[in-house]
């Protein structure tokens, strides 16, 4: 297959890339130009709107993952970054992709389990309702943004990810050094649901979703044992065999990142189940959480 991806750089987008290349694939990574990319490439600029439809051309599959870091404080600039970027650029490249002579088959938008908002320990499927707050609304607008795409007949799938469990980059590596050094723990009491998912684990779902044709709509990608913090920190700390016994008060993450920001990225919990994928025959080869971070750490 000739596939498109864009945000091919980051965390996700460049293990994707890689093992999409390593099944035969052609891989093209849609970027700017004033960004230096190694291989073919297809341009744009999504805060001026533009983008090369020719270069749009032939492809079977797009991947779409470009889009602002979620993590810093919120200023009023930094919000409208992360919502611009996510839904101002789904919207210019899922119209540019459904008015081509030659269409993709399918289109894979990045998307977050943000959707659902902050829903205590209520099991979360992909018919579970939206939830409220900044992220809620910024993921429901990045949805909605590809609906252009989807009326042109182009099959159309939102990867909904719980937190993506890496060495290089996600969750590890901000909260990995106190842990090594025993200076881990739950965050406040620890309650909120985490939802997580491996780095391999995701980039199969990907790969899944482009391939698997009744696959379309939102697809949970997320782990099907979901644990709370305190679960979590508490496992963690056994594989790196340090105690995780000092929480993280909810003030000082406030202080560090204000309010709006701890408390709707970072205080926040989902319980994803991944319904769609199960059912779809999608096998995780990481279910488990203590297997999962021997499997990322290299214990």
């Amino acid at each position: 297959m000739r596939i498109l991806v864009s945000g091919s750089s980051g965390l996700i987008g460049s293990a994707l890339t890689r093992a999409l290349a390593s099944g035969s694939h052609t891989v093209v990574r849609l970027a700017r130009s004033s960004v230096r990319v190694d291989g073919a490439s297809v341009s744009w600029d999504p805060e001026r709107q533009t983008i090369d439809r020719a270069g749009l051309e032939g492809f079977d599959a797009v991947v779409h993952l470009a889009g602002e870091p979620i993590l810093g404080r919120w200023t009023a600039a930094k919000k409208r970054r992360i919502r611009d970027s996510r839904v101002l650029g789904t919207q210019l490249l899922a119209e540019a992709l459904g008015s081509l002579a030659q269409r993709p088959s399918v289109l894979v938008c990045a998307s977050a389990a943000g959707y659902y908002g902050d829903r205590g320990g209520e099991i979360l499927t992909e018919d579970s309702t939206p939830g409220r707050g900044f992220l809620a609304g910024v993921a429901q607008a990045w949805e909605s943004a590809a609906e252009s795409a989807r009326g042109a007949g182009i099959r159309v799938v939102h990867i909904r990810t719980g937190l993506v469990l890496a060495r290089a980059g996600g969750l590890l590596k901000t909260i990995l050094p106190p842990f090594q050094l025993g200076l881990g723990g739950p965050i406040g009491r620890g309650r909120s649901w985490w939802s997580w998912i491996t780095l391999d684990d995701l980039v199969a779902a990907y790969r899944f979703a482009i391939v698997r044709e009744g696959i379309t709509g939102a697809v949970n990608a997320a782990a099907p044992n979901p644990v709370t913090n305190a679960d979590f920190a508490r496992m963690l700390g056994a594989v790196l065999k340090r105690p995780a016994l000092l929480p993280v008060p909810p003030l000082a993450l406030r202080l560090v990142f204000g309010r709006e920001a701890a408390d709707d990225a970072m205080l926040s919990g989902t319980r994803l189940h991944p319904a769609r994928l199960l059912a779809a025959g999608f096998r995780f080869q990481y279910a488990e959480l203590e297997a999962a971070l021997r499997r990322v750490l290299g214990f």
